[in-house]
């Protein structure tokens, strides 16, 4: 090999920067596990005794919850009183007014101590992650998601990083804590192990800035889209626990443990409408920027290649979804099976298309 040659060779694929991101990675899984077991300790060591509060208010009788509101009329010094009739407002959802659990750590300092602990790990791992995705794309002076690899360690970043940012913006959301660290486990151990790829340089079909606008947004819809799929599974269960306990019917410990600290079905219904809608606008324009990147590399702007069908399903499906929850006869659980319906057909288009069906995406390999 000449000396042009071998200094082009390490100019294409700095080792040494591949070799750091790699620890780097591994470095950031360890952080997440003790992340994930601190989100445990705050669930098994917050107090219990606050979480009946909810399921009192649940549990009181059907008959004086359903009263319809009345008006009384009482005199007082001659003059007559009308007595406004308690307004109760339900959700879009339809579900009955319940107040919000307490949290994962139970209301108690003990468990929003383990809490707080578990948090400060997941800055720290999502700062290592986030440290090992940009050493891979210095390993190759490019964006880094050039392939499944990739991809997945910058989605559990990206995914992460929303987590963050909606707890730094103030929102009730660290009862999503325990199922972000053990996805985000899961999604970097399937990479590391069964989706890794050597650092490598890009086949010239990828070599273009939208790139960097496509592929980027594809993987920001992709983890808020994640996050409303948790509330919307977690919105299905809460509902369910909350219709029980209006029947009479008695929950598990298990679930009384679990379920009454979560924000009421009302709110984590509107949790998932919200993300979902906030984000559709920006899967939309993926879905456009990747039309005009393919009439750029391929010469048409659609073809009905599998990545660019499943991506209009996914489409479709969030875009009935979104109606569906401002229909009135689709509200709650119908529109929620939608969102995870949708949801579903995201990560098949993430997974199954770029693994399991040939095209013109298939060039990443994994």
């Amino acid at each position: 090999m000449t000396l042009a040659a071998a200094t082009e060779l390490a100019t294409a694929t700095n080792e040494h920067l591949a070799n750091i991101s790699n620890v780097l990675i591994y470095s950031a899984m360890a952080v997440y596990t003790l992340a994930f077991f601190a989100y445990i300790a705050e669930w098994l060591f917050g107090s219990r005794s606050k979480v009946a509060r909810t399921a009192a208010a649940l549990t009181a009788p059907a008959a004086a919850k359903a009263k319809a509101p009345s008006v009384t009329v009482r005199k007082g010094g001659g003059t007559t009183v009308l007595e406004r009739p308690e307004v109760v407002v339900r959700s879009a959802a339809g579900a009955r007014d319940v107040p919000d659990g307490p949290g994962a750590h139970g209301g108690d300092e003990q468990g929003d101590l383990y809490g707080r602990i578990a948090v400060s790990l997941t800055v720290l791992a999502f700062l290592i992650e986030l440290g090992g995705v940009l050493a891979r794309a210095a390993s190759v002076q490019r964006a880094p998601w050039g392939n499944m690899y990739e991809f997945n360690i910058t989605f559990s970043t990206v995914a992460v990083g929303v987590y963050l940012t909606l707890l730094a913006l103030g929102k009730n959301v660290r009862w999503l804590g325990l199922f972000l660290a053990t996805t985000v486990l899961l999604d970097l151990g399937l990479a590391v192990t069964v989706l890794y790829t050597a650092s490598d340089q890009l086949v010239p079909a990828l070599h273009s800035y939208w790139l960097y606008i496509h592929v980027s947004t594809a993987i920001v819809c992709g983890a808020v889209f994640y996050v409303g799929a948790v509330g919307t599974l977690l919105y299905l269960f809460k509902d369910s626990y909350e219709n029980k306990l209006a029947s009479g019917g008695k929950p598990g410990t298990f679930a009384t443990s679990v379920l009454e600290r979560l924000p009421a079905s009302a709110s984590l219904d509107k949790f998932a409408y919200r993300v979902n809608a906030a984000v559709f606008p920006l899967w939309t324009f993926t879905i456009i920027a990747g039309a005009i990147w393919a009439e750029s590399a391929w010469g048409r702007y659609w073809g009905w290649d599998p990545k660019e069908t499943w991506s209009f399903i996914t489409w479709v499906a969030y875009a009935g979804y979104l109606h569906a929850r401002s229909t009135a006869g689709w509200k709650g659980r119908k529109a929620a099976y939608i969102a995870l319906i949708a949801f579903g057909c995201w990560l098949f288009n993430y997974y199954g298309v770029n693994i399991f069906v040939s095209g013109k995406h298939s060039y990443a390999g994994v």
